[in-house]
């Protein structure tokens, strides 16, 4: 019993953290988190390179006793002062011992920033590989949101009954304008166009005689003779025997 429980325990865990991840903000964290690291391994090698630099200033003082002190010995046994020499080999004994132990700890403290250089080096390429890969599959991971977006939208079409009453709508828009174009050719079959035409033309001499009697009556032109008008009806008649 208590085997199930803890495994039924085990699972709602699982599955509750399983539906709270996102990738998206996960990746982002991770970013985050290799960018601020950054700054600290830095203060770690400013710290080793702070150490090494020490290391040589104290190297540098060590050799500059043991010269110094080397001279002294060598100036006291020629003036005779074999005291003074040994006190002087003495001291000399001491501080190339702890040049000895500084050179030794320098060496270390050089192996030590190269190895933090290097580690730095290292940890810098695989960030930057990893931060490559992380924005890579962000934008993966937002453009297959974007495309779930357009699928349910796509989706919802079929599921909302959109297709059908937009295919229908389409068709009955379609049979209206059929339909009303049938009735306009029929409207225009209709109409006497040879009677509207005679109209237009019977308008037009109409016109023209309203203004032959204008410039009758303003004295720019006078009536033709009966004479010229009887003999070109006459011309015209001969004419129309002659094409009959």
């Amino acid at each position: 019993m208590w085997e199930r429980f803890r495994r039924a325990m085990r699972s709602f865990a699982g599955f509750f953290v399983s539906s709270i991840e996102d990738p998206e903000l996960i990746l982002e964290q991770n970013i985050r988190d290799m960018n601020d690291q950054v700054p600290k391994m830095n203060e770690s090698i400013a710290m080793v390179r702070a150490n090494m630099t020490l290391l040589e200033k104290e190297n540098a003082k060590y050799k500059s006793e043991v010269n110094d002190l080397t001279a002294k010995v060598k100036a006291a046994i020629q003036a005779g002062r074999d005291d003074l020499a040994a006190q002087f080999a003495t001291r000399l004994q001491m501080e190339k011992g702890a040049l000895a132990r500084n050179e030794g700890q320098l060496t270390t403290a050089k192996l030590a920033y190269d190895k933090a250089l290097n580690v730095k080096k290292a940890f810098m390429r695989e960030k930057d590989k990893k931060t490559a890969e992380a924005m890579n599959a962000i934008r993966d991971a937002r453009r297959a949101k974007w495309q779930a977006k357009v699928a349910d939208a796509m989706e919802s079409f079929e599921v909302a009954g959109i297709d059908a009453t937009h295919d229908e709508m389409i068709r009955k828009v379609e049979e209206q304008t059929a339909v009303n174009e049938a009735r306009m050719n029929m409207a225009l079959e209709s109409v006497d166009h040879q009677a509207v035409q005679i109209e237009e033309e019977a308008e037009k001499i109409q016109g023209l005689e309203l203004v032959k009697q204008f410039k009758m009556e303003m004295g720019i032109s006078s009536p033709a003779p009966v004479a010229d008008v009887a003999g070109g009806g006459e011309k015209t008649l001969g004419k129309k025997v002659e094409v009959k």
